[in-house]
């Protein structure tokens, strides 16, 4: 079973913009974009529906927060990772 991919607001909104140049239609942008064509379609709907916020998801502010702040942390881990093992090396290469 694959993973559900998630795309960016500015993501949609760049494919949505590609598909009002002349010449162009939405099965050549998705063909590009390696994404399906009804998903473009319904990207273009949304972004023309009046009154309504265009991709702001679904989630609260509260989850954003917390998926933001995961990211940060597996950054965070990552590079005191990398330090730690800096670190050992330099240790042994001056003995």
């Amino acid at each position: 079973m694959s993973k559900r991919r998630k795309f960016s607001a500015e993501f949609k909104h760049g494919a949505v913009e590609q598909t009002k140049q002349s010449g162009v239609s939405c099965a050549q942008v998705a063909r590009e974009l390696g994404i399906r064509e009804n998903l473009l379609t319904r990207w273009k709907r949304e972004a023309q529906s009046p009154g309504k916020v265009v991709f702001g998801g679904s989630g609260t502010p509260r989850d954003e927060e917390l998926a933001q702040l995961k990211r940060e942390l597996t950054r965070v881990k990552k590079e005191r990772d990398f330090l730690r093992e800096a670190a050992t090396f330099f240790a042994k290469g001056s003995s």
